[in-house]
């Protein structure tokens, strides 16, 4: 299984340190998982509700899963379901747009209104 655009969700902070670094490691979460964990534009917004609820000053990253090579695997995870894991750091030249992840007076996550993006598209 493979879908070329792949999401991950990040700290402000950590993207910016990403871009000056040329690479991100993952958040703590990664770390101790042994993977960053990605997820598809159908699995995405569950995942911020499950795993970011609650947490402002998010990024989106929107990632070219073909730039990620062997590193890139399709596991079991949430219901069964396969999630895209990488088992190295991200290099900031695959992902082709970071959008801030604001959240909304419901407290849930507001993506973007051009989202799911096509695999056409670049950062704004």
């Amino acid at each position: 299984m493979t879908d070329r655009i792949i999401h991950h969700m990040c700290r402000a902070d950590e993207w910016d340190a990403a871009r000056a670094a040329g690479s991100y490691p993952g958040s703590s979460q990664d770390a101790k998982d042994g993977f960053i964990h990605f997820s598809t534009a159908a699995q995405v917004e569950e995942s911020a509700a499950k795993h970011r609820a609650g947490q402002d000053g998010l990024m989106l990253l929107t990632v070219d899963a073909d730039r990620l090579g062997p590193d890139l695997r399709w596991e079991p995870s949430r219901g069964g379901q396969l999630f895209p894991h990488l088992y190295a750091a991200l290099p900031v030249a695959a992902v082709l747009r970071a959008d801030p992840l604001p959240l909304g007076p419901d407290g849930r996550h507001v993506f973007p209104a051009d989202f799911p993006f096509s695999p056409l598209e670049t950062a704004p």
